[in-house]
């Protein structure tokens, strides 16, 4: 892939982020964020599509004092879209496998993927998230999050 292109890659990734990211600001203006002591729905939205478009407008003004590409081998490019798979797999199958288990296989795939060593180091790293988030929304804040075939 030559320079150019990946220039080109990455100018038009950054551009559909800041395009999401206004119809995110738009959207959530629409929903109504009511006030910082009682926020509505469109509260968290606002925050965050105002932090990508502020990062991926300071990441194109950063690309035009001629830096190096983000994706310099098409290896980051597979990895990117690896990392997206693995987030659809986790929507897509939480509601039959359940939060806990999705989350200890996304965890997991994502840690290989990101390349740590071995296979212990990612496989307690992935029960230590999952315990984490079976802790957090089932025990501490009672939230009905899909069990899957844990029942």
């Amino acid at each position: 892939m030559c320079k150019k292109s990946k220039y080109l890659f990455e100018f038009i990734f950054n551009f559909i982020l800041i395009i999401l990211a206004l119809y995110i600001l738009i959207d959530s203006v629409r929903i109504g964020f009511g006030t910082l002591k009682e926020p509505d729905a469109g509260f968290f939205p606002f925050l965050g599509g105002l932090l990508i478009f502020i990062s991926n407008i300071l990441v194109l003004i950063r690309k035009s004092k001629d830096s190096e590409p983000i994706f310099k081998s098409s290896e980051g490019i597979k990895i990117l879209f690896s990392i997206i798979l693995i987030f659809i797999f986790w929507i897509i199958v939480m509601p039959y496998l359940g939060y806990v288990i999705v989350t200890f296989i996304a965890a997991f795939c994502l840690f290989k993927i990101m390349k740590l060593e071995g296979w212990i180091k990612p496989f307690i790293l992935s029960t230590a998230i999952a315990s984490f988030i079976y802790l957090l929304f089932d025990y501490w804040l009672y939230l009905d999050l899909p069990r899957g075939i844990l029942g």
